[in-house]
């Protein structure tokens, strides 16, 4: 018997497919997970109960949760942004630190009441997230320079350049640790909720507004043209140089407004390493919620739970952290497997071979 499988493109993709595939892919990446913990000897309920239920149910595990929120949903939104026209923007966590250090920089040396330095500190923060952004996007629309390769590289100048400052020029506090002097109360992000700083208002606001553009306004419609097809957008008059520096400034004013509500909102002052790694978790948030900004949000949500259960899980059962970042590994590989079969229907097709065909009785046999 000979099997065919075979591979055709989808015309249409299925209702259920198109909205359970985040559902799909969360599910599955857990589910392998569970077989790591089954290694460790963890029972994987009680682990899963500790990282969701545990952190869901008590205030100290939903606040957090939301201020874990705040700079992931503003980075899944700086990649977001960017992969709706196409593009992808790998270099979130350089245009965090860039806006926070710009921020730091302004909450520092500026004397100004609360009501007014905070906002500056975010205005400072977004126009150097913006800048750091534009450089990749203006290489990629003049030149056609790689978005990925230079947006990443500049991550790494970011970090150089952080690494620089607080060990120098802003290096403030007790001893030889790189960290800044603690903001005054002026430059301190006020609370929204008890426990959780109006940095979650500031990263609503942000989901609403790209909701609105993505949805309601030409620039839009626009964005979404271009990454789908943009010769096409071109022929129509559309500019994609226009719209490719528009989402990647734009995008990095995100990932640095998210930087200072971490350091303004949650941390006190500026610490070398205080992100852990929110740039680049932002990918899968992106890529989770990349047919809605308010898909962003609830991904944010989620990776955010996914951090602070992470943690209570590593304490209560004794795994390792990088348990949490097997599972957002594999919600990527997920993602992109899923992304084929909703492009593609997979078929298989059994076929008697010729060895397998009946012989035909021969003249005289008994």
């Amino acid at each position: 018997m000979n099997v065919a499988v075979t591979v055709d493109a989808r015309e249409d993709i299925p209702v259920w497919l198109a909205y359970g595939t985040p559902v799909f892919t969360v599910l599955a990446a857990l589910a392998v997970s569970a077989i790591a913990l089954v290694v460790l000897d963890v029972n994987p309920i009680a682990a899963y109960a500790t990282m969701f239920v545990d952190t869901l149910v008590t205030e100290f595990g939903l606040t957090e949760t939301l201020t874990k929120a705040v700079p992931l949903i503003l980075t899944g939104l700086a990649v977001y942004l960017p992969l709706k026209a196409g593009l992808f923007n790998i270099g979130a966590e350089g245009q965090l630190v860039a806006g926070a250090l710009a921020g730091t920089w302004i909450g520092l040396n500026v004397s100004l009441p609360g009501l007014a330095l905070v906002p500056l500190m975010f205005v400072a923060a977004a126009v150097a997230g913006g800048i750091w952004a534009g450089i990749p996007a203006y290489l990629r629309a003049k030149w056609d320079v790689n978005e990925i390769i230079t947006s990443l590289l500049l991550t790494f100048v970011a970090l150089e350049l952080q690494s620089y400052l607080l060990r120098g020029p802003m290096q403030g506090g007790t001893g030889n640790f790189p960290q800044s002097e603690r903001f005054s109360e002026a430059a301190t992000i006020p609370e929204l909720v008890s426990g959780v700083h109006a940095g979650l208002l500031v990263a609503i606001v942000m989901v609403a507004v790209t909701y609105v553009l993505m949805t309601r306004t030409r620039l839009g419609f626009e964005i979404t043209f271009v990454g789908s097809n943009d010769e096409a957008a071109q022929q129509a008059g559309m500019s994609k140089y226009y719209v490719y520096l528009f989402v990647f400034v734009v995008g990095g004013a995100f990932a640095a407004m998210g930087g200072i509500s971490e350091i303004a909102g949650a941390q006190g002052r500026y610490r070398a390493g205080f992100e852990p790694g929110y740039g680049f978790t932002a990918i899968p948030i992106a890529l989770l919620g990349r047919n809605s900004a308010v898909k962003v949000l609830l991904a944010g949500l989620f990776f955010a739970v996914l951090f602070v259960g992470g943690s209570s899980m590593e304490v209560a059962f004794g795994v390792p952290a990088a348990l949490v970042e097997i599972i957002q590994a594999l919600v990527i590989l997920f993602l992109i497997t899923a992304e084929f079969f909703k492009s593609y229907r997979v078929g298989i097709d059994l076929k008697r071979g010729p060895a397998e065909t009946p012989a035909k009785p021969q003249r005289g046999d008994d």
